[in-house]
């Protein structure tokens, strides 16, 4: 190739999902490539920033990006008090409303998806989702999967089922999960497949909305926390990281009334910062504690009228930048922030509420990097209790930082963006296997 290759990334709307593949592109970009950003309505401006070109998926007919984001908030609202629920009773109340959702996304974005990739014409995309777009299979170029959610996204006889919050040796648990998890997808999956149908592509198995990629799959799965699998994936086809953290501005905490203690950060992500009745029952337990709290409250500033002395809140942080200066991570379980914690060696308390949050919370108790605490169901004392033992447990922080050492040695950013260049420069392969089926 006698010009820098273009290379375009398309990240669900998610910031997690969004930020990994930052830190993909500012890699790729520093080894010679021209990684560009396709962006759902709501995300205009959040590459730009890092410096990335943007091309924007038109909004719904008669939608306006305000529309958008009050149907989302909305569809939010009426699901926050199943966040309270186990995984096994998120199925019906949670689970399969969301799979509806992100399947009326695909359609939609189809059209002006296609559009897009055939302005770009790139030489490869990078798709971090949970589902296949078929404009991307459809695109004539070789596509790469980013598995940014658990590792329980891709099934192994000894891997617990996606999205249970199961160890893997509850057998008897998981076979009942699996079955519940197909009944309640089944409609939505059917709708997809003959969606997928309409637009050329092969039908996929019960359960299955993506498959692997014949070029190349991430794994944003630190070696600390991954699973013994009883079937190793294929290594010529499936590159498993360090995490992947991007590189991010420099952040001087701000000053508080009280300037002593360990400073704690708290993000339960976008779709979290909605419950501010819960955050406000923390904060008066952080109030009590020995400790500067910075706390990400995402667009809801306007909700909080008190506010301890230790305690700061913003509506959005550096967040590589701070959780290396934080004594402690409270935060959902997603994976990008779960990742974050394991590279800069912090513990984490994960208060998971939905989707693979309940996996990496569970991840978390097994491997002793963090523990998983209920993210309502607790006493004030609960919470002071774990928070003030994670502060003091220094075997669990000489284990994290061994994690850390590990994961800073081989950067899964500059990982990724190796692997995509050489799968670029590799022959090109066979596209007629048979995506494997579920479990």
């Amino acid at each position: 190739m006698n010009r820098p290759p273009t290379i375009a990334l398309f990240p669900e709307a998610s910031f997690g999902a969004a930020l990994n593949c930052v830190g993909i592109a500012q890699e790729l970009r520093r080894l010679g490539a021209t990684p560009v950003f396709i962006c759902h309505p709501g995300f205009t401006g959040v590459f730009a920033e890092y410096g990335f070109k943007e091309f924007h998926l038109p909004a719904q007919a008669q939608s306006t990006s305000q529309a958008i984001e009050d149907y989302w908030q909305s569809f939010i609202n009426t699901q926050l008090p199943h966040f309270d629920l186990d995984p096994m009773d998120q199925l019906p109340t949670y689970v399969a409303p969301t799979w509806e959702a992100i399947v009326d996304t695909v359609e939609a974005a189809e059209p002006g998806l296609t559009d897009i990739l055939n302005r770009i014409q790139p030489d490869l995309i990078l798709l971090d989702n949970v589902i296949m777009f078929p404009a991307i299979a459809n695109a004539g170029c070789p596509w790469v999967r980013i598995v940014s959610c658990a590792e329980t996204e891709l099934p192994d006889p000894n891997v617990p089922p996606y999205l249970s919050g199961l160890p893997p040796e509850q057998t008897g648990a998981r076979g009942a999960f699996e079955k519940a998890y197909l009944r309640h997808t089944r409609a939505s999956h059917a709708r997809y497949n003959a969606f997928r149908k309409s637009r050329g592509l092969p039908p996929l198995p019960r359960g299955l909305f993506l498959e692997p990629s014949e070029t190349l799959n991430l794994i944003l799965a630190p070696s600390a926390v991954r699973y013994d699998r009883a079937e190793p994936l294929p290594a010529d086809r499936f590159v498993f990281l360090e995490g992947c953290v991007r590189a991010e501005t420099r952040f001087d905490p701000p000053p508080m009334p009280v300037e002593d203690g360990p400073l704690i950060y708290m993000s339960f992500g976008s779709l979290g910062a909605i419950d501010t009745g819960l955050i406000k029952r923390m904060i008066d337990v952080f109030a009590t504690l020995p400790a500067r709290f910075l706390i990400n409250v995402g667009g809801f500033l306007e909700a909080y009228d008190q506010v301890p002395d230790n305690v700061y809140l913003g509506s959005w942080f550096p967040q590589p930048s701070v959780v290396p200066q934080a004594a402690l991570f409270i935060h959902h379980g997603g994976n990008n922030s779960y990742c974050e914690a394991l590279y800069h060696g912090v513990p984490s308390l994960v208060m998971p509420y939905c989707w693979d949050g309940h996996d990496n919370a569970q991840r978390a108790e097994a491997t002793r990097t963090g523990r998983w605490m209920h993210r309502a169901d607790w006493t004030p004392e609960d919470l002071r209790a774990t928070i003030l033992s994670l502060l003091d447990d220094d075997a669990m922080a000489a284990h994290l930082a061994g994690i850390s050492r590990q994961m800073k040695a081989h950067p899964g950013t500059t990982r990724a963006a190796e692997a995509c260049l050489a799968a670029l420069r590799a022959p090109a392969v066979s596209r007629d296997r048979d995506p494997p089926a579920t479990r």
